[in-house]
């Protein structure tokens, strides 16, 4: 329906307020157009009554000149007010005693206005007497009697010249709103409407976004936040396309990966029969890293995508955990830089190990690697304590500190790393992780001095 659109509601809004306007304006002016009809009454008796008492009183005034001067005034009898003394100057016979009494000069605005409502609602005719001054001649008090059926029908004929004026106002009123809200309103929104449906149709069509083109404030500001959300929205889409090619492509190196390591695994567990002892030190962790390197292969190719499984967890003392990471990153440094852990030896944590050792992993190497890219020697240090109901694990480093777009771009996949030639992954994959346990990963620090990340997880229950 056409009031159900933008254009036909404002349409017949602004013939509703127009028709109010002009109602609010109808019945002061039918008020007003009252009290000058009977005060022009008022002064046609007078001038009858001083052109009878102009008449020498030698001479009789004949009983048809009395009547006409009465019927040019419209009025039954006439009376003038001098000097406090009421003279009956024309007279003719009453068809009916008079119903009521108006004095113009006592009543108040209201009661004007409510006295001529009354005669629109009062259909016989009344005889009325009036009394008023006359602004005429001598300026005297005159009082007449006359029949109100005239006055309706005058003040009938002026309300209808009003209602068609309004009429006439409200449809030009209207007509031209309709149009400028036309050109003005519905038009630019349409324009968005058509936008935002040609690039539902095709999000990753960048040549769908809109350009701000409208002269209005508003509109403008709407249109140049849909072209953000648009380009966020596109930018969006294809960077989860790249991801989902890169899982995809993950999952296929995944599968003939874990057939190398399962290889691998099987040749490690005969190193531990070497009568090497160095060497049968090392098989066990050897067979411990090659087994997560499997798991990890697993789990993606059972979910086939780059989302991370749910985590197991399971209490488990933290501190072998942080020795455990902190002893294969400084085997990958070959003590080009120093990490040492401080955690206590009775810190239990309820979590996933292998994904907290993913996690502790990913930190720990960027902290290292910032500090073998600065060229300079520094540490990475990982502690651990309680805070409360929350267990803090914390690495710092003494490097050169995050640049600002790394800052900006922290956990923003492939555009957060810090390292030239790095993916910008290990931080997003290691908050994703952290989130998995009902924990936070967040920069704590970062300057010349160096950087440092906190991880809160729930308390575990000791035991």
């Amino acid at each position: 329906m056409f009031f159900n659109t933008l254009s036909g509601r404002f349409l017949g809004l602004t013939v509703v307020f127009v028709v109010i306007a002009e109602v609010l304006v109808f019945v002061p002016s039918i008020a007003r157009f009252r009290v000058d009809y009977l005060q022009n009454r008022l002064e046609l008796a007078q001038l009858a009554a001083l052109a009878l008492l102009a008449t020498p009183e030698e001479q009789d005034v004949s009983p048809e000149l009395e009547a006409e001067l009465l019927r040019t005034a419209d009025v039954f009898n006439v009376v003038l007010r001098r000097n406090e003394v009421r003279e009956l100057v024309l007279r003719s016979e009453l068809p009916a005693p008079p119903a009521a009494k108006f004095e113009l000069a006592e009543a108040g605005p209201l009661e004007l206005m409510g006295d001529a409502l009354k005669v629109y609602f009062t259909p016989e005719n009344r005889v009325i007497r009036v009394i008023g001054r006359s602004e005429m001649g001598t300026r005297s008090e005159v009082e007449v009697t006359m029949a109100e059926a005239p006055l309706r029908d005058a003040m009938i004929a002026f309300g209808l010249r009003i209602l068609y004026l309004s009429l006439a106002i409200s449809a030009a009123v209207a007509t031209l709103l309709f149009l400028a809200v036309r050109f003005l309103i519905v038009q630019p929104m349409s324009r968005v409407v058509a936008h935002m449906i040609a690039y539902r149709d095709a999000p990753e069509d960048a040549t769908r976004v809109i350009a701000p083109e409208s002269d209005v404030r508003e509109l403008r500001e709407a249109e140049t936040a849909l072209q953000d959300l648009q380009l966020r929205l596109t930018g969006a889409l294809r960077q989860k396309e790249r991801l989902a090619a890169l899982g995809g492509a993950v999952a296929k190196i995944s599968h003939d990966l874990r057939n190398l390591l399962t290889t691998a695994q099987l040749l490690a567990d005969r190193i531990e029969t070497s009568s090497d002892p160095a060497v049968r030190r090392t098989a066990p962790k050897l067979v411990h890293s090659l087994s997560r390197a499997i798991t990890l292969c697993e789990r993606t190719l059972t979910y086939g995508r780059a989302e991370e499984s749910p985590p197991v967890l399971a209490a488990f003392p933290l501190a072998p955990l942080i020795e455990e990471v902190v002893e294969n990153e400084s085997a990958a440094t070959e003590g080009r830089v120093r990490i040492v852990a401080q955690a206590p030896s009775g810190l239990t944590v309820r979590a996933d190990a292998d994904q907290l050792f993913r996690v502790l992993t990913n930190l720990v190497r960027n902290a290292a690697q910032a500090i073998e890219v600065s060229g300079r020697p520094g540490n990475v240090t990982v502690s651990a304590g309680s805070a409360g109901p929350w267990l803090e694990i914390r690495v710092s480093d003494t490097g050169p500190g995050l640049p600002g777009k790394a800052q900006e771009n922290l956990f923003q996949p492939f555009r957060g790393g810090a390292r030239r030639g790095g993916a910008g992954l290990g931080l997003v994959i290691a908050a994703e992780l952290v989130s998995g346990h009902g924990g936070t990963l967040e920069l704590e620090r970062t300057g010349p001095e160096g950087v440092t990340f906190r991880i809160r997880l729930p308390a575990a229950i000791a035991g």
